[in-house]
């Protein structure tokens, strides 16, 4: 398989997959950003509460 033909299956994948948008209905951009959030927020808490000494 040569790097010429293994990019262009790669485009024709790419173009195939662009007709949904790829965002699922029950997915929520801020929902999931806030979570994302939260996550880091806690576990940036949790190394400082561990980090005491410094």
């Amino acid at each position: 398989m040569s790097l010429h033909s293994t990019a262009a299956q790669l485009a024709t994948l790419a173009s195939e997959g662009t007709e949904g948008g790829g965002n699922h209905e029950s997915l929520s951009p801020y929902l999931t950003g806030g979570g994302a959030l939260f996550a880091l927020l806690l576990l940036l808490w949790i190394t400082t509460r561990f980090n005491r000494d410094r």
